[in-house]
C-alpha cells in the first residue's frame, strides 16, 4: 500500500468517513450478535456453547489473520482491497442471515471474519493516510468516536430487532452502512496498486494461527459437555508454539521481550476477555433464566457501553493531565470492581440491579482504553512502534475471542446451570489480574 492515499495536497475526508463506518460496523457486530445467541440456540436446538460459534466463527479469522493481513495490505492498493473486503463482508452477512442449519451459519461467519480482518487492518490506515499529517488527529477521532457509538447502539437496536423480527435480522442490519462505505470508496479512493494474491508466508502464518485457535476454541467451548474435545488442546499448543517461534513472529517476540509492552498488552487482553465474557454471560442469563426480553436485555447492557463511551474522552484528558499509567490503573480497578459486584447477586436477576454494576464496569473500561493502548506504544522502542500497534490490536481481539470461550468452559463444568456464576468469576478474576499488570512499572525507562 503506498505511503499516501491521494496525490493532491487536499484532505480526503470521505475516506475518513469510510474508516468511521468500518469502525462502527465492527463494534456493532460484536455487540449485536450476542443478543441473538439465545434465539439461535433455541432455533437450531443446540447448546449455548455450540451457539457461541455464531460469534466465535467471526472473531477467529479476525485474530488469526490480523498480522498476515497487515503484511499483505502493504503490497496492494487501498481501493481494490476495500472494495473486495466490503463486498465479501456483505455477501457473507447475507449467507449468515439465510442459514438453513447451524453449520452453514458457522461457515458463513468464518467467511465474514476473513473479510472483516482486512477491514480491521485498513480502518486506521485509511483514516491516518487520507489526510495531511497535521489533520491526522482529527481524522483518527472519527473512527474512535463511531466505534463506541456502534457499541452503544448494538445492544439497544439489537434487542428491539431480535424481539420484532428474530435473530436473522442481526446479520442484515450492517449492510446499509457497508454499502455506503463501498460507494464512498469507489468514488473517492485512488486506484493505486493492483490487487494481488497473498504470498505463501502470509497464507502459512494465517493457516497456523487459524488451526491453533480453532482447536483451542473447540476444546474450550465444547470440552465442558464432552471431555473428548479437550484432546484438541494437544493440537492447539504445538501449533501455536510453531507459529510463535517462526521467523514471521520475530518482531512480535522482540517487542514482548520488553516487560513494559508485555505487561500492558497482557492487561489489554485480560480486560478484553473480561468484558467479552461478561457481555456474553449477562445476555444469556437474563434471557434464558430470568425470562427478560431481548429488548430489555439490550437496554440493560447498553448502560455498560454508554458509560464506556462517555468516560472514554475523560480518560484521554486525565492521561494528559494526571499521567497515562495512573489513569489506566484506575480504569482497570473500576472495571474489576463492577464485575466483582455482580458475584453476590442471588438467584433472581433484575435489570436495574445489573445496570448500575455494569455502569461502574463500563466507566472503568472507558477510562482505561486509550491510556492502556498508549502504554504499549510509549514503552516500546521507537523502531517497533508499528509492531506495537498491531500487537495491542491482536491482544484485544484475542481477548474478545477467548473471553466467552473460557467463560463457557467454566459454566459448562457446572452443567450449564441457571446461575452463570462460574463464568462471571472468570471475568472478574481476569479484570483483577489487569490491575497489577498495568501498575507495575518497567525496569527500563519508557520511550517517548
Amino acid at each position: 500500500m503506498p505511503s499516501r492515499l491521494h496525490s493532491s495536497k487536499k484532505d480526503c475526508w470521505p475516506l475518513v468517513a469510510v474508516a468511521g463506518l468500518v469502525s462502527f460496523v465492527a463494534m456493532l457486530d460484536m455487540n449485536i450478535v450476542n443478543l441473538g445467541l439465545a434465539d439461535i440456540s433455541r432455533a437450531f436446538e443446540i447448546s449455548p456453547g455450540a451457539a457461541q460459534w455464531a460469534a466465535l466463527g467471526y472473531q477467529l479469522p479476525v485474530v488469526a489473520l490480523l498480522l498476515p493481513a497487515g503484511r499483505w495490505l502493504d503490497q496492494v492498493g487501498l481501493r481494490p482491497a476495500l472494495l473486495v473486503a466490503l463486498t465479501g463482508f456483505v455477501a457473507f452477512s447475507v449467507f449468515s442471515a439465510a442459514s438453513p442449519w447451524f453449520g452453514w451459519l458457522s461457515a458463513s461467519r468464518v467467511g465474514q471474519g476473513v473479510f472483516g480482518a482486512v477491514l480491521f487492518v485498513l480502518m486506521p490506515v485509511a483514516a491516518a493516510r487520507a489526510v495531511r499529517p497535521e489533520a491526522r488527529g482529527r481524522a483518527m477521532s472519527v473512527p474512535a468516536t463511531l466505534g463506541p457509538l456502534g457499541a452503544v447502539l448494538g445492544p439497544a437496536v439489537g434487542g428491539l430487532l431480535v424481539d420484532a423480527f428474530g435473530w436473522r435480522v442481526i446479520f442484515l442490519v450492517k449492510i446499509p452502512f457497508c454499502v455506503l462505505a463501498f460507494l464512498l470508496t469507489r468514488r473517492y479512493a485512488p486506484h493505486g496498486d493492483a490487487l494481488r494474491a497473498p504470498d505463501r508466508r502470509s497464507l502459512a502464518d494465517g493457516a497456523l494461527a487459524g488451526v491453533a485457535l480453532t482447536a483451542a476454541l473447540l476444546a474450550l467451548t465444547l470440552g465442558g459437555e464432552d471431555r473428548r474435545w479437550l484432546f484438541l488442546l494437544a493440537v492447539a499448543v504445538p501449533t501455536l508454539v510453531l507459529w510463535a517461534w517462526g521467523s514471521s513472529a520475530e518482531p512480535v517476540r522482540g517487542l514482548l521481550r520488553n516487560p513494559g509492552p508485555r505487561r500492558a498488552t497482557l492487561a489489554v487482553l485480560a480486560l478484553a476477555a473480561a468484558f467479552a465474557a461478561m457481555n456474553y454471560l449477562v445476555a444469556l442469563r437474563l434471557q434464558r433464566t430470568d425470562g427478560i426480553t431481548a429488548a430489555e436485555t439490550g437496554a440493560t447492557i447498553l448502560v455498560f457501553s454508554a458509560a464506556m463511551a462517555i468516560l472514554g474522552p475523560v480518560g484521554g484528558k486525565l492521561a494528559d493531565r494526571w499521567g497515562t499509567r495512573p489513569t489506566a490503573v484506575t480504569g482497570a480497578a473500576l472495571t474489576a470492581a463492577g464485575l466483582l459486584l455482580l458475584l453476590p447477586l442471588g438467584d433472581a436477576w433484575y435489570p436495574a440491579d445489573i445496570a448500575w454494576r455494569l455502569a461502574i464496569a463500563g466507566a472503568g473500561m472507558g477510562l482505561y482504553g486509550g491510556p492502556a493502548q498508549l502504554l504499549v506504544l510509549t514503552t516500546a522502542a521507537p523502531e517497533r512502534m508499528n509492531t506495537a500497534g498491531a500487537v495491542v490490536q491482536l491482544g484485544r481481539s484475542l481477548g474478545f475471542t477467548l473471553g466467552p470461550a473460557l467463560a463457557t468452559t467454566t459454566w459448562a463444568l457446572s452443567g450449564y446451570g441457571p446461575n452463570v456464576l462460574p463464568g462471571l468469576v472468570f471475568a472478574a478474576v481476569a479484570a483483577c489480574a489487569a490491575v497489577p499488570l498495568l501498575a507495575l512499572r518497567p525496569a527500563v525507562p519508557a520511550h517517548s
